[in-house]
């Protein structure tokens, strides 16, 4: 494959967590309005741009699989409980045949980023080289937008609950600044829910 050709974006929801400071796991979370924050987020990555989605479960599975919209592919991750790294790996490996040129990478609990956001990170550029990641008053922050050309290297560099932070900081990723749109907070216990 020509990875100068668009191939598409494809959208990655990591949400495979224990959420043991939130009492439960993080795709089993409810906003104020009913929406499982897992829903939520494919949402923003499919108005924002991605052309598909994948959502990577862990910590109660299949609980967590009934709310995943339509359409989105979901990857469990077996070896979730080692950390964001696991997730992640997880799910690049299961995009390894597919056409997409970039993948955009989204935490589930990121409930104040809509598909502005995302938006403004696709308009970088979705080739095969783009590495960029959302900024938040330059505090780094997620989503994160990974060309093709990247995720070998992001596959053997990920370790424990860092991500990709590492390689993304030693391959020179470019901050698009969003605070002007969000706050880019994760949300890690049930009183941040009522902030």
């Amino acid at each position: 494959m020509d990875h100068d050709d668009p191939g598409g974006l494809h959208g990655l929801v990591l949400a495979a967590g224990a959420g043991r400071r939130m009492g439960r796991p993080k795709a089993l979370v409810r906003g104020d309005d009913g929406v499982p924050w897992v829903e939520r987020a494919v949402g923003v990555l499919r108005d924002g741009g991605c052309d598909e989605v994948t959502v990577v479960l862990g910590a109660a599975a299949e609980e967590a699989r009934a709310l995943v919209p339509d359409g989105a592919d979901v990857v469990v991750s077996r070896r979730w409980d080692e950390g964001m790294s696991a997730s992640l790996r997880a799910g690049l490996t299961s995009m390894e045949d597919s056409t997409a040129t970039a993948v955009l990478i989204h935490l589930v609990d990121l409930p104040d980023v809509g598909p502005d956001v995302v938006g403004r990170l696709v308009a970088t550029g979705a080739s095969a080289r783009v590495l960029a990641r959302a900024g938040y008053a330059s505090r780094p922050g997620h989503p994160v937008l990974v060309g093709r050309d990247h995720w070998a290297g992001i596959l053997a560099s990920t370790d424990g609950d860092a991500g990709a932070r590492d390689y993304l900081r030693s391959h020179g990723v470019v901050e698009v600044e969003c605070g002007d749109l969000a706050g880019g907070l994760d949300v890690d216990t049930a009183a941040g829910l009522d902030a």
